[in-house]
This record gives C-alpha cells, sequence and structure tokens, in this order.
C-alpha cells in the first residue's frame, strides 16, 4: 500500500509521497511514488501514484512514450495538451486502458488491477488545477471548499487535514501539514514507510519550486514528529471534562 497527498492552496501546491510497496509480509519493497514532468516557465505536471505496480507502471511508460514521440499532439501527449483538464483526460484514459489490458490477461487470477493517481499541475497562462483519477479512468476536481486530495492510506491522515488546511494556507504550512498527516499514517500503518518525497509548485511557477526527499532517520522530520506527539499529550491533558 501507499500514501499520497497533494493540497492546492491559493500559492500553489504542496505534494508528499511515501515509497513503500507491500506485497505481503516478507515482500517490502521501495518505489517511487512522485513523478514531475516540465518544460520550466511553460508547463509542470506531477503524478502520484497508488496501487498496482504493473498498472501505474506501464501507464506511466505510455506517457513518457508519447511525450517522446515525433508524432506527439495536444491529444496524445501531456506536455502539448491546451488545458490541465485535457491532461487529466489524457491520463485517465491511458490508465484506464492499461487496466483493461492487464485484466483481460490475468482474467484467470486473483491479482489486484486497482490503481489511483492524483495529477497537479499548470500551464503558463492557465491556472493550477488538481485532480484525483479512479481506476475506471474517471476523476474529480480539488476545489475551494476541498483544497487537498489523497489517495492509498489515507484515513490516518485526514483528521489534521480537515482541521488545518484551507486554500490561504501558507506553503511553509502547507508542508507541515502534509508532513504531520504522513507521520500519523506512518504510526498507524505498516504498509505504509519511509522514504518520502516531497514538491512545492509555487502558483504561477509553472516548474518545480522545492523538491527533496526525506530518508528514514530525517533530523527535521523526527523533530516535527516528536513536537508533534509532545503537543498533542499538552493538550490533552489540559482538556477538561
Amino acid at each position: 500500500m501507499t500514501y499520497c497527498v497533494g493540497l492546492l492552496l491559493n500559492a500553489g501546491m504542496v505534494l508528499l509521497s511515501d515509497t513503500r510497496t507491500n506485497g505481503g509480509l516478507d515482500n517490502i519493497a521501495t518505489y517511487r511514488k512522485m513523478f514531475t514532468f516540465e518544460d520550466p516557465g511553460e508547463r509542470v505536471v506531477a503524478i502520484m501514484t497508488a496501487g498496482s505496480l504493473s498498472v501505474t507502471q506501464t501507464t506511466l511508460a505510455r506517457l513518457r512514450e508519447e511525450i517522446d514521440s515525433s508524432d506527439a499532439t495536444g491529444e496524445t501527449s501531456i506536455m502539448l495538451a491546451p488545458t490541465m483538464l485535457k491532461v487529466a483526460e489524457i491520463i485517465g484514459n491511458t490508465m484506464a486502458g492499461v487496466r483493461k489490458d492487464i485484466v483481460s490477461r490475468m482474467e484467470m487470477e486473483r491479482v489486484s488491477t486497482s490503481a489511483s493517481m492524483i495529477v497537479a499541475g499548470q500551464r503558463a497562462g492557465g491556472e493550477m488545477r488538481m485532480f484525483l483519477i479512479y481506476p475506471e479512468g474517471n476523476f474529480i476536481e480539488a476545489t475551494e471548499d476541498t483544497p487537498f486530495l489523497q489517495i492509498g492510506e489515507h484515513k490516518y491522515g485526514k483528521p489534521i487535514l480537515d482541521r488545518v488546511v484551507r486554500s490561504e494556507t501558507t506553503l511553509e504550512d502547507a508542508q507541515k501539514a502534509v508532513l504531520l498527516s504522513m507521520d500519523s499514517t506512518l504510526r498507524s500503518n505498516l504498509s505504509v514507510g519511509m522514504p518520502l518525497d516531497l514538491a512545492v509548485i509555487a502558483n504561477n511557477d509553472c516548474k518545480i519550486t522545492m523538491q527533496r526527499r526525506l530518508e528514514a532517520g530525517d533530523p527535521e522530520f523526527a523533530r516535527m514528529s516528536e513536537a508533534w506527539s509532545t503537543a498533542l499529550r499538552d493538550s490533552f491533558t489540559q482538556i477538561q471534562l
């Protein structure tokens, strides 16, 4: 399993994913779940994935093929599509097609082909947009009322986002929010694990503004986790029945 979260704010977008893939108690591996594509100043697209690796990896391979194709058009390439809505449609259709192919080949096997993606980005002259793409290829969009999207093992990290994230949240506070959301998930579910990939896209930058990987034992993340635990314990003891 995995956990990915994306925030769509007035100031920009903040994305965070883990890297754990769990195929059983004795089959745990690390795979990147965040992928970025950019033409700096013109277009940036970030994709986070959860679910079947065969579906998500094949989908990304086909998307890259279309980007590199000499016959690429705005109908086939996410780097030429005229809008972010079209980008989401291309990715959704590609994933649905991949999933259909794999299902037909694995019809007699009990293998899950469920997969989902968060797609976020902006093109020059357009607005920032963020979509959650379902296994069937359809999608929903983050809005001012619901400025965050999650995929994977999302239930443990949702309460803090519900309480603190608003469209006017700063990019600095947003990074704290997603990291603490991930910290809650790491503590409650062993199928989510380090390292973590964090990316920030400032509004109208049309490029990756900041990107980093947090390895296990990262001192800043450990300090934040301990401070959050202490704050929760202190607040708990102060609440009166």
